[in-house]
């Protein structure tokens, strides 16, 4: 199978949208299959066996420079075009992937969305929230044009369904436990991350740094239990970087900035527990990535928090705004070496239930379930809509994609059992 990936973000950048994109390639790729990636900024010319076209792009100042905005240019037709893609996967449409879903519509590709950013809740978060309403709609019409809508995260499947979105289902969860692992664990990482004083108790967040992260709820927890020989390290960077480190400037943390590999790994493993204040997550790799490192977490009983970590079993959640509540649990799980080996423990064994092949593999039939929807709308028509009369630059049917779909077995329901917000 041939498919065109639109994103919005990609390598250099490091996030949990960009960490799945690139597992996700790695698998389709080794599963045989052929991906085209259209990216903003300066990413590398390949990924994983992936051609990669870098697009035009603008920081988006001043609300968030390191987030490049792709710009849509001749360039990108001609590439789909001479790719002949059997399906399109946009990530995140919002700029550049948006570009992609309108470019794909008028060349009669079908097209799978997949929602992993709630676009409108960070807008309030970077001061743009009188633009909410809009945008909203717009993203809504964007998502729309697709055969297939994926989220990250039961919670997600839900707002999306809330915002308006269609056909929308879920896109099962995935953690890399081969690189992330208690093993990890090095002395030395742990006197880095602790500011040379190991032997106290070690909390760490890891992620970008920016407003919508809610990184300030920290600040109280690590003044309250810093007497007690807490520390907090700060891994990551971002647009709030620099405010943060100066309002928790006094209190025992510590900023590494940007880590990745072998060292983000070693981070990981080498922390007592992972607090991750924020409610805007889709999903939160960085928590499950945590968890497959054996290392417990405290998180925001919100968004896609509930969906990676089980309360009371891999971590332990506090409902968002309430200091106590968080400081409580980050207490608990800080001195209670018991308690915290046995979620520890649960938590990489919980890990090592969801492989990225298998949800690779879902996403292959969700593909293919885009795939049917679109060419039995279009043979259902038999025609094309006016704006594709007299706009489109329509790419005829693939053939060679007939064989590989056993008898368009989307068609007669079996990936659609099963309630998409339940998580089935």
């Amino acid at each position: 199978m041939r498919i065109a990936l639109f994103t919005e973000v990609f390598l250099p950048k490091i996030d949990g949208v960009v960490t799945r994109v690139l597992r996700t390639i790695e698998q389709l790729t080794a599963l045989g299959h052929e991906v085209l990636v259209f990216a903003p900024g300066h990413p590398p010319s390949n990924y994983a066996g992936a051609r990669v076209v870098p697009v035009n792009s603008v920081p988006m100042r001043p609300w968030y420079p390191e987030l490049k905005l792709g710009l849509p240019t001749p360039n990108i037709a001609r590439e789909v075009e001479e790719f002949a893609p059997h399906v399109v996967h946009l990530v995140n449409p919002v700029v550049l992937a948006a570009y992609g879903a309108l470019s794909s519509t008028r060349r009669d590709l079908p097209m799978l969305a997949s929602f992993h950013t709630d676009t409108p809740q960070y807008a309030d978060a970077l001061g743009l929230g009188r633009i909410r309403k809009a945008g909203t709609a717009y993203l809504k019409w964007i998502h729309n044009l697709a055969e297939v809508n994926l989220c990250t995260s039961p919670q997600m499947v839900a707002r999306a369904e809330e915002i308006g979105f269609e056909r929308v289902d879920l896109w099962p969860k995935a953690i890399d436990t081969v690189n992330y692992r208690p093993e990890a664990a090095s002395a030395g990482m742990r006197e880095r991350l602790t500011d040379g004083h190991p032997d106290d108790k070690l909390m760490i967040y890891v992620g970008r740094m920016s407003k919508e992260k809610d990184l300030r709820e920290l600040l109280e927890p690590i003044k309250r239990l810093q007497s007690r020989g807490v520390r907090l390290a700060m891994v990551g960077s971002g647009p709030d970087r620099d405010e943060l480190q100066a309002e928790f400037a006094g209190t025992n943390t510590v900023f590494t900035g940007y880590m990745s590999g072998e060292d983000l790994a070693s981070a990981f493993a080498s922390a007592d527990v992972f607090a991750f204040p924020s409610t805007t997550e889709t999903l939160g790799f960085v928590a499950l990535e945590s968890m497959a490192s054996g290392v417990p977490v405290v998180g925001a009983r919100a968004g896609g928090i509930p969906f990676a970590v089980t309360d009371n079993h891999s971590g332990l959640l506090f409902e968002p705004g309430d200091t106590d509540d968080f400081t409580e649990k980050l207490e608990r799980l800080l001195f209670d070496d018991q308690l915290r080996h046995e979620m520890g423990v649960a938590s990489r064994a919980e890990a090592q239930q969801h492989s990225w092949r298998s949800a690779t593999e879902k996403l292959v039939e969700f593909y293919e379930l885009a795939i049917s929807r679109h060419w039995q709308r279009a043979h259902l028509l038999d025609t094309y809509s006016i704006p594709m009369r007299f706009f489109g630059r329509p790419i005829p049917r693939p053939t060679d994609l007939d064989s590989a779909l056993t008898g368009d077995r989307a068609l007669t329901g079996d990936h659609e059992s099963g309630d998409a917000s339940s998580g089935n």
